[in-house]
């Protein structure tokens, strides 16, 4: 994983880092406040390189530190709320002198920034800055940075060599350090003692608000050979800046939260976002599902006819982490080819496809978190509430893996669905079609090839014509009685999908009573549809089904429903079209 990120992390440089920042204090070169600006209208604006301290740096020296050029407003103005703790106050006053400090001491390779340290010691001014930051409902968490004229000292580079030497001066002469092989590189390299850089972005997910260690031995049970600290995984400070820095920017570029957890991922090629499929798997786009799985199809195409030889022969990285007591987690990690990747997600989306409920075309491809949802929706008085917060993190991490990787459906997730089905059904609430997709899904990775996203009269298994059979029932006894209040499916559902054989005899009695009551043509078809289940049942009516039986008896049970309710919708357009007929002649 580490050489993949540093393969990704091209040219990086210690005491540097990207930075989001979001005001703008503005002065004339003659020293002048001009107002405060928020940048990139309000969004913050991304620099390149600037500069910051270590971890082990801000908090050295028995002082009270602060970054170079862009801080927090409570640094850079002393702007807080008004609660704010005595204690804290004096903190931030002497962070502010220490940015002020740093100002007035680079003003000597870069002289517009004395004015900028003038401004920030004039009281006055900056209580007029405060003013201003309040009035624009400015938090004192966030970032800001001077603007002089048209100078912008962050995209300047005359005050780098000082920044430089300045990180050199703080740590001193010390003893040379034995030189080691760094774990990353292979490199002869001089081991630091504490990596630079934490990961930030983990904020959410169990990560701390100043960041997360991916590797530390602070503790002694961490630590082997008598070696200190970080030594005991050895990086010189230029590959542990790269590899955070990188990952901080991947995790804030592209993460996908699953639950509990963020996933990030990348290519070891660069790729156009319209050629990334992992974006049309989590992400809603300009296209449909069908769209997508199209895309995905054209690209493997591509790749397999020679047009393609960029993506033929990239490959990807996905990662999933979080955070806990300061530390990264790796809750796994995903590679390889490209080519895999979209096959993959044209098959995701292939295997969910399922005949919608009025049995009149295929659904529309659920998305990684339709499905996720679809798993965990309650119903409550006739209302559908999302509630993916009760789906355990790990569940989503291996449906993630499966969607990635094509591997199977969690067993979890299909007895979890399972159970929702049933819930519905007995609540008389109109199926989900998705539920029933994730059923489809898992059956067919686990083999069955027989699962179709449409009715299949041929399937093998009796478990799947037992469903197919209670909704027959179901609908027999509808056309018999109209709508009663507890019907065959919710009165018997649930123990007919468990013990078919202790049911279905009961059930069998009723029908000839059904039948009794409708007209000569209606019942003939009934019993014609009954008959050719039975048919595939063969002799016995299975006396229990498994949990997996179980899912191919939902599957029986709602792809018929929808080919009966194609059959009378095909029947009511019939009758419109006689009627209509009619109506010409006379």
């Amino acid at each position: 994983m580490l050489d993949a990120l540093l393969k990704k992390a091209g040219k990086t440089e210690p005491g540097f880092t990207r930075k989001t920042i979001k005001w703008a204090i503005t002065c004339t070169s003659d020293g002048r406040y001009t107002g405060v600006v928020p940048l990139s209208e309000g969004k913050g604006q991304e620099f390149l390189q600037c500069p910051i301290f270590s971890f082990s740096d801000l908090i050295g020296g028995g002082e009270s530190r602060s970054h170079f050029l862009a801080e927090s407003l409570s640094t850079v103005v002393l702007y807080w709320k008004d609660d704010l703790e005595p204690k804290e106050q004096e903190k931030s006053r002497s962070k502010h002198e220490y940015f002020c400090c740093l100002l007035k001491d680079a003003s000597k390779v870069a002289p517009y920034l004395s004015v900028a340290a003038k401004i920030l010691t004039d009281e006055n001014i900056i209580s007029t800055i405060r003013s201003d930051l309040k009035q624009q409902k400015a938090k004192p968490t966030d970032t800001a940075t001077i603007l002089i004229d048209s100078i912008i000292p962050l995209e300047q580079n005359d005050w780098h060599g000082w920044w430089r030497e300045f990180r050199k001066s703080l740590r001193g002469i010390s003893e040379p350090v034995p030189m080691m092989r760094c774990v990353a590189t292979g490199d002869l390299i001089e081991p630091i003692l504490v990596h630079p850089k934490k990961i930030t972005e983990l904020v959410g997910v169990g990560g701390l608000a100043f960041g997360d260690v991916l590797a530390g031995f602070d503790k002694e049970a961490f630590q082997s050979y008598g070696l200190e600290q970080a030594s005991n995984a050895a990086m010189s400070e230029e590959t542990a800046t790269a590899y955070a820095e990188t990952l901080n920017q991947l995790i804030r570029e592209k993460r996908v939260k699953l639950g509990g957890t963020i996933s990030t991922y990348w290519f070891l090629e660069t790729i156009p976002d319209e050629d990334d499929p992992l974006s049309w798997l989590s992400e809603p786009t300009e296209q449909t599902q069908a769209s997508a799985e199209l895309k995905a199809r054209e690209l493997l195409r591509a790749i397999h006819e020679g047009k393609r030889p960029d993506l033929a022969n990239n490959r990807y990285f996905a990662i999933m982490l979080s955070g806990a007591a300061g530390r990264v987690m790796v809750r796994g990690i995903l590679q390889g080819t490209f080519e895999s990747l979209a096959s993959n997600i044209d098959r995701w989306f292939y295997d969910l496809s399922i005949v919608d409920r009025e049995g009149t075309g295929s659904t529309r491809r659920p998305k990684f978190f339709s499905v996720v949802n679809a798993i965990e929706f309650l119903s409550k008085d006739g209302k559908i509430l999302r509630n993916i917060d009760d789906v355990p993190p790990p569940l989503i991490r291996e449906l993630w893996r499966s969607a990635i990787t094509g591997g199977q459906i969690p067993s979890s997730a299909m007895s979890r669905t399972l159970m929702r089905i049933r819930s519905d059904v007995v609540s008389d609430m109109p199926p989900l079609e998705t539920r029933f997709s994730i059923i489809k899904s898992y059956l067919l990775r686990k083999g069955d090839e027989n699962m179709q996203p449409y009715l299949n009269p041929e399937h093998p298994h009796p478990a799947y014509h037992c469903g197919r059979l209670l909704a027959v029932l179901a609908r027999l006894q509808r056309a018999a009685l109209g709508d009663v209040s507890a019907g065959v499916v919710q009165r018997y559902y649930t123990a007919a999908s468990q013990t078919p054989g202790l049911i279905f005899g009961r059930l069998a009695a009723n029908a000839k009573n059904h039948l009794g009551k409708l007209e000569g043509g209606l019942a003939f078809w009934y019993e014609d549809q009954i008959a050719e289940i039975m048919g595939r049942i063969k002799e016995t009516v299975p006396r229990t089904l498994t949990l997996e039986e179980q899912s191919l008896f939902a599957l029986g049970y709602y792809q018929q429903l929808a080919s009966l309710n194609a059959g009378k919708g095909r029947k009511q357009k019939d009758s419109d079209n006689n009627n209509l007929n009619k109506k010409e002649e006379n």
